[in-house]
Order: C-alpha cells, then structure tokens, then sequence
C-alpha cells in the first residue's frame, strides 16, 4: 500500500485555490501525463495517468468520483482502476480541503491519501512510489502555483468597502475679479453688441479690479 501525505503552500486566496483545485479538468492540467476521459451519469468520470517507474512507463486507466464540500472547502476522491494490459489492478481514496494560510492572501491544501495495488508490478511500484511521489508532489505544486495566480498584466482588485477614486472637477472658468470689474465687462460688452462691435480687452494699466474709482475720482 502506498500512503500520501502532503501539504501544498500556494500564494493565491482560498476561494481562488479550491475553484482551481474542485475542477477536475483544472487538476488534471496540473499533473503531467493525466488526462481526463468521459463522465457518467453518476457523476463520476474517466481517467488516466501514465507514471514511469524507473526504467517502466506505466499507464493506468481508472473510473473517478468525486464529493465536495464547497462550504467547508473540503473534498473526497476515490478511484478504480488497472493499468494497460491488466496485470496490476488498484484502488485508492484521498481527502482534501483547503484552508487559509498564516500569510495574508496565500492558502495551504492538505491532501491525504491511500493505493492499494494487486498484480504483477505491484511490488516494483511500490518500491519507487516514495521518489515518483515526491517529484509529481512537486510539479503538481508548481502547475498549481502558476493556475491559480492571476493573469500578467491584470490591475489588483480594489478591496471591498474602499471607495472608488474621484476623478477631479473641472476648474470653472475664470471670471473678472471684483464686483466693479464685472460691472465693467458687462457694460462694455452690452455696448459693444448695441454698435455691432466684438468686445475689446482691457488696456493693460487699467486696474481691473476697481481700485483706481477709490484713488482716482469719479470717471
């Protein structure tokens, strides 16, 4: 029998790694030389994993069914199967679920897990199932990483409850300072209208602002 137990770090949230990780088409993408067959009215579907064990390339075809709990984040698969030519028939069951991580934003999955093999090669895979586990653990991680992370060149979201940026409100346009300038203006332009003519700026050295009707007298 071959026992799995192992604990996967992902830098990604928990909702986003158990999306990843409840798709069986999204697993499989994960795991180099599986590929995902037919599926059934039960719900359960087809499989099939080709391992090689030393110098012995083994493919195994197996009928799959799966049970999640996507409240708690937790799942249940168990399997069937043989390999190519019938020699080694196996069994195997694992749990999994997904949980959040110490570091803010990450996850860790838990997976733990049984085969039980039958046949001819039963005793050679088991005898090199520590090593091709270890490295399938570690390119399965690795798929998994990259999966989950979010695509390159994607803005961050903003975070729930911050308010969205305010873009700036145009600058009104200006206006002629003080009360007695803007008398000015509207006068000038009303006579100008009258005789058909374009209004004309002020000449530069005449106060704008009014003050020259307190200094200078009446005009």
């Amino acid at each position: 029998m071959i026992t799995i137990t192992e604990e996967i770090d992902v830098p990604s949230p928990p909702d986003r790694v158990w999306e990843v990780i409840s798709d069986p088409s999204a697993v499989v993408s994960c795991i180099g030389g599986a590929e995902l067959g037919a599926s059934h009215d039960d719900g359960s579907f087809d499989g099939t994993l080709a391992i090689r064990f030393g110098g012995i390339r083994v493919k195994f075809a197996a009928r799959i069914s799966l049970e999640l709990d996507e409240a708690a984040h937790e799942g249940r698969l168990t399997a069937r199967g043989a390999d190519g030519q019938g020699a080694t028939r196996f069994s195997a069951s694992a749990t999994f679920r997904v949980v959040e991580a110490d570091a803010p934003g990450g996850s860790r999955v838990f997976c733990d897990g049984e085969i039980k093999l039958n046949g001819k090669l039963a005793k050679l895979i088991e005898s090199g199932a520590g090593a091709v586990v270890s490295r399938m653990t570690k390119e399965f991680t690795a798929r998994l990483v990259e999966t989950c992370a979010p695509p390159a060149g994607k803005p961050a979201t903003a975070e729930a409850g911050t308010p969205a940026p305010i873009a700036a409100a145009p600058a009104p346009a200006p206006r002629p300072a003080g009360l007695f300038a803007r008398l000015r203006a509207w006068w000038t332009g009303r006579r100008a209208r009258r005789r058909g003519q374009q209004p004309q700026p002020a000449q530069r050295g005449e106060n704008t602002s009014g003050e020259a009707l307190g200094q200078g007298g009446r005009r």
